[in-house]
């Protein structure tokens, strides 16, 4: 029996976590989204600017050990920027709403080691939810600054629904997969009501050849939330769902949103 449970709970992590081999799909039309411009190179007043903005919250998604996020924890520092990698307990199987309540102990910690009296949050896939919880129910509106999620399915993913396809029931057991599923109780509860309280600055990033967040469109939040498509700024670049915190072009997308400037990804950066 436990093996059986191992090897289901293996079985549901991959469906959920290995990216696929994307094709690129036709970019929609940049009439609800401009064409992009270049970003300039990071000066170095902008490196002291980040200096002494809020530090930030790298949160993990599922499976997502930590040193899968160094790489964007890294441009980041690299820019200036105080940065922290959160790790979800249990990498993210259980209860998001516990995973949640976790988060919030650990921003605490964040501000009390740095004397900082907000975070920037920058959250990928199911970091995106847990995040949106502890914001929305935990207190979270004020000791956060800025929210920035990278494929997080806000709404949802067919994806999750898969493995009872394969005759593995409900997401195999795994509680967070079962949250993930569209129409979830637990997805009803966060997106019931505004889906950005308090005042802090949400922004979605998501790109067209998402594997696991399907349809990609249940990324984005309403309410005033900025809402970026990669491809349409940039049509020719292909991302995955992992690829979000390894690409360039999002990652410019992502100091800009922490900058508060306005978003014009650069196409070309490696």
């Amino acid at each position: 029996m436990l093996l059986r449970t191992i090897l289901a709970a293996t079985v549901a992590a991959t469906a959920l976590l290995v990216p696929a081999t994307a094709a690129q799909a036709a970019a929609p039309s940049p009439a609800t989204e401009a064409a992009a411009a270049p970003a300039s190179t990071v000066t170095a007043a902008e490196r002291a600017a980040a200096a002494a903005a809020d530090p930030v919250i790298v949160v993990g998604g599922l499976i997502g050990v930590s040193i899968a996020y160094e790489p964007i924890a890294a441009r980041l520092r690299a820019d200036g920027y105080r940065v922290s990698i959160y790790q979800l307990p249990n990498l993210g199987f259980g209860d998001i709403r516990e995973s949640a309540r976790a988060l919030s102990s650990y921003v605490d910690q964040v501000r009390a080691a740095t004397g900082a009296s907000r975070v920037d949050l920058v959250t990928h896939s199911e970091g995106g939810l847990v995040s949106r919880w502890y914001v929305k129910f935990l207190g979270g509106a004020a000791a956060v600054d800025q929210y920035v999620s990278l494929g997080s399915p806000q709404y949802g993913t067919y994806v999750a629904n898969i493995l009872a396809v394969v005759g593995l029931g409900s997401c195999a057991g795994i509680v967070a997969c079962q949250q993930m599923t569209i129409g979830s109780s637990f997805l009803a509860d966060l997106n019931s009501g505004d889906d950005t309280p308090g005042p802090v600055r949400w922004t979605t990033l998501r790109t067209w050849q998402d594997e696991l967040v399907r349809p990609v469109d249940n990324a984005v939040l309403a309410d005033g939330a900025t809402n970026v498509l990669v491809q349409a700024w940039c049509p020719l670049r292909v991302v995955g769902h992992l690829g979000l915190v390894l690409d360039g072009t999002t990652y410019t997308a992502v100091r800009q949103a922490l900058a508060g400037v306005a978003i014009r990804p650069n196409c070309f950066a490696v």
